[in-house]
């Protein structure tokens, strides 16, 4: 054998396993340290993205009807087909996605107001709290789906009345979540101290409890947002969400079941799109809750 030459021996030998590729800069750390948020986010802006500016992105006008055109497949001139009135289902789809959107947000933004003030009130005012929680106890005993059923049964089907439906089937579990964050913040030194020098409620519920309660909140926020669009979907499949007129993916959804064996795309993409959509949200949420989380934090 020929002896290895003095060069060679002293040169460093290389690892077995390379180390991963880290991006570089203030956006590669933050990619790099918190890869859940940065993927939903990204999916959730693109969304957003298309929703806004769906009539720049090559569509129609999504309820033009054309029967000469009807059940087409998918093609370079109708590229996710058309429906059983000859409708773009491209364009449908993507309209859609202003509705669903619409509908998550201002379910989460709802919810979250509403069931804060609640989970406050319930959790700073002793008196107040068993009444208080027995009533979101009752609400929280009924299927939010089979509740947001109820309320659209009162009221004629719209977006807006989507939202308030589903919005009062969410708001119990963000009070009872807050209401357990104030509980444990009220016992607290610098509230105690608050509370004996002789600081009003309203002062120390705005300086020292809320600020403490929005982390889990953004996190419980995202979840809603993603459940209130999944239900927004199913209350338009079964015809109790909105007017069928409206370009929504659960009416899309809807209107192709009777095709689906035969004509499945017409339900596909408004499927793809809906889960899509609430992954990047649930994404988001386990990113925010693994980078609000001090001990999940530290291990980062």
């Amino acid at each position: 054998m020929s002896a290895i030459s003095p060069e060679i021996a002293a040169a460093p030998a290389l690892p077995d396993v390379l180390p991963p590729v880290k991006l570089r800069g203030k956006v590669g750390t933050f990619v790099n340290r918190y890869p859940t948020i940065a993927v939903g986010g990204v999916l959730l802006a693109a969304m957003v993205l298309i929703a806004i500016f769906a009539p720049l992105l090559f569509t129609v006008d999504p309820t033009a009807l054309a029967p000469a055109k009807r059940t087409r497949e998918p093609s370079a001139l109708y590229w996710f087909g058309t429906d059983m009135l000859g409708r773009d289902i491209y364009s449908r789809v993507t309209y859609g996605a202003r509705v669903s959107l619409l509908v998550g947000f201002s379910v989460a933004l709802l919810a979250s107001v509403v069931g804060t003030f609640i989970g406050v009130v319930s959790g700073f005012m002793r008196a107040l709290d068993s009444v208080i929680m027995r009533v979101m106890d009752g609400l929280m005993s009924i299927p939010p789906i089979l509740l947001a059923i109820a309320l659209m049964a009162l009221t004629r089907g719209s977006v807006q009345n989507v939202i308030i439906a589903i919005s009062v089937a969410e708001f119990p579990r963000v009070s009872r979540l807050i209401r357990g964050v104030v509980l444990s913040l009220r016992e607290q030194p610098y509230v105690e101290a608050a509370v004996a020098s002789g600081t009003r409620v309203p002062k120390i519920i705005w300086r020292h409890i809320l600020p403490n309660t929005l982390a889990p909140l953004m996190v419980q926020a995202t979840y809603i947002c993603a459940s209130a669009m999944i239900t927004e979907a199913i209350l338009s499949f079964i015809g109790a969400g909105t007017p069928p007129i409206i370009p929504s993916w659960g009416n899309i959804m809807a209107e192709g079941r009777a095709l689906w064996q035969v004509k499945p795309f017409i339900v596909f993409f408004p499927a793809v799109y809906l889960s899509i959509t609430v992954l990047a949200v649930n994404l988001l949420g386990d990113g925010l809750r693994d980078a609000l989380d001090p001990r999940l934090a530290k291990r980062l």
